[in-house]
C-alpha cells in the first residue's frame, strides 16, 4: 500500500460543497426509482439446458420452443424471490413475452429461444441441481 497521505476529512469536504444541488446516486438520464414490471409468461417448452463452467462460476443457457412466433424478452426468472435453492435444487422459469397481436405458428425454428444466467461460485454453493421450467415440461442437470 505505501505510506499514508493526509486528506480533508468529510466535514471540510461536505462544507466545500454546495447546498443547492442536490446529491444524487442515479445519473443524469436514468429514471426515477421506478420498480420495472415484468410481463412474461413460461415458455411453451424447454428443449434444452446446458451449465457451462466459466472461472467464477457458470452460465446456465436453456432453449425454449414457444407456443407462437414474435416472443421477446426471454429470460430465466428465479423460482425463489432471493435465488436461493429449495434442498439443494436451484429453479427458474424460462419466459417470455408475447407479442401483442397473435403472430402464426411457424416452423420451429422460427419459435426456438435461448436465455441465459451467469451465476458466481457463491451462488452455486450447496446447489445439486439447476432446474429450468416452461409450461408443459422442465429439464434438469445434475452436479457430476
Amino acid at each position: 500500500f505505501g505510506k499514508g497521505r493526509s486528506s480533508n476529512s468529510a466535514a471540510e469536504q461536505s462544507s466545500n460543497t454546495n447546498p443547492l444541488i442536490q446529491e444524487s446516486k442515479r445519473g443524469l438520464f436514468q429514471s426515477k426509482d421506478r420498480e420495472v414490471v415484468y410481463l412474461g409468461k413460461p415458455i411453451d417448452q424447454v428443449t434444452n439446458l446446458v451449465i457451462e463452467r466459466v472461472p467464477g462460476g457458470a452460465v446456465i443457457r436453456a432453449t425454449g420452443l414457444t407456443a407462437v412466433q414474435g416472443v421477446y424478452l426471454v429470460q430465466l426468472t428465479p423460482a425463489t424471490e432471493d435465488e436461493t435453492p429449495v434442498n439443494g435444487v436451484l429453479t427458474y422459469r424460462l419466459e417470455g413475452v408475447r407479442p401483442e397481436f397473435n403472430e402464426g405458428v411457424g416452423s420451429t425454428h422460427t419459435r426456438t429461444v435461448v436465455a441465459a444466467r451467469a451465476l458466481t461460485d457463491q451462488e452455486l454453493a450447496g446447489v445439486r441441481s439447476i432446474r429450468v421450467e416452461g409450461a408443459r415440461n422442465a429439464q434438469t442437470s445434475r452436479r457430476r
